[in-house]
């Protein structure tokens, strides 16, 4: 059960010095009402380390979920992780695609900014210990991944090309209520200050999607594949779309 009132965190990790490919989201309740907070940024040190700051604030974090490959230890990763071939698997590739290896340049390039915004929540001293049962940290930080994320939420998935692929499920499951179902499932009973609607931007719904993933983690409700080299954070076992439940049945 999570309580009352709460937070926790959804950072989508970016890199790049002049495109706001960055953000972070706070994801707070109380006995009455949900409402987030999204910042989005570039990939310059000082520009990161203000958004985070600004934030977190004061707010203790109940969970924290990142976009990218994380390890407990933020040590770095630079192979082919349990997690990333569970998703790989041909019925679930050809159907929502799939995450890049941990070993390519751009898995490490991602790896890499991942731990610098896990050291950035860490260092806030905002964030709780764990709780949940696939802890990867003695503080409640976790590994999401919006894509895989979004697909097994999605009925009828289409993979089609790369471009906008994650938008489209968003846009989806944005359309069909299952977000709204999703966080009334995890915190009910109370009103959505916000709309879903409202959130267009690529990485601001990434990030939006982190802090939901958080809320699976902070709630020990969730499911999830992976090893000691990081486990990848998925919707509730309820949730996932008829398809692709015989392919996670195992997962966990």
């Amino acid at each position: 059960m999570l309580p009352e009132s709460g937070s926790v965190l959804g950072v989508d990790v970016g890199w790049s010095l002049k495109q706001r490919s960055s953000a972070v989201c706070r994801l707070d309740w109380d006995g009455e009402s949900v409402q987030w907070t999204i910042r989005r940024f570039t990939g310059q040190t000082e520009l990161r380390e203000a958004a985070m700051a600004e934030v977190i604030g004061s707010h203790p974090l109940l969970a924290a979920a990142l976009d990218g490959p994380l390890r407990g230890d933020l040590a770095v990763v630079d192979r082919y992780r349990g997690c990333e071939k569970a998703l790989s698997v041909k019925p679930i590739a050809g159907r929502i695609s799939q995450p890049g290896s941990s070993r390519s340049p751009v898995g490490r390039l991602l790896n890499h900014h991942t731990n610098e915004f896990a050291r950035l929540v860490i260092d806030s001293g905002r964030l709780r210990a764990a709780s949940h049962a696939h802890a990867i940290h003695p503080l409640a930080l976790a590994e999401a991944f919006p894509t895989s994320f979004l697909g097994l939420l999605h009925p009828d998935p289409e993979k089609g090309l790369r471009v906008r692929r994650s938008d489209r499920y968003y846009e989806a499951a944005v359309a069909d209520g299952v977000l709204d179902r999703l966080l009334g499932h995890h915190l009910p009973g109370r009103k959505l200050e916000q709309s879903f609607e409202t959130v267009t931007n690529h990485d601001d719904s990434a990030a939006l999607v982190c802090a939901i993933t958080a809320l699976g983690v902070a709630r020990n409700d969730y499911t999830t594949v992976g090893d000691d080299d990081g486990w990848i954070i998925l919707p509730p076992a309820d949730f996932i779309a008829d398809w692709a439940r015989p392919l996670v049945a195992d997962w966990n």
